[in-house]
């Protein structure tokens, strides 16, 4: 838990100062955040013996939810929500996800 906090701590502050590009240092903070809530919250649900394919669905929930939670957040802050962020964001969820079902074979 403590681990997810700093991340989100690291992750808030002026994400789209030179615009909002398709490929920035911004971008890839959101595809390896996302990656990294995917994989965190599939091994939580992996020891609470939840099989693999409803692990990666439930992980994919909670990584849905923690993105969306960051951009309204950012909407109501006066931040710069992105739907380019969401992307890399279902970007970093997925290609977790296919790494994830691979190692459990």
């Amino acid at each position: 838990m403590r681990a997810l906090a700093l991340l989100f701590t690291l992750h808030f502050g002026d994400e789209h100062a030179g615009g909002d590009r398709w490929f920035s240092a911004d971008k890839a903070k959101h595809f390896f955040t996302a990656a990294f809530v995917q994989s965190a919250s599939f091994s939580a649900f992996r020891l609470a013996r939840v099989r693999v394919s409803g692990s990666i669905a439930g992980a994919s929930v909670v990584t849905a939810a923690v993105s969306i939670g960051k951009e309204t957040y950012d909407a109501r802050t006066g931040g710069d929500a992105s739907a380019k962020d969401l992307v890399w964001d279902a970007a970093g969820a997925a290609g977790a996800s296919v790494l994830l079902h691979q190692t459990e074979r």
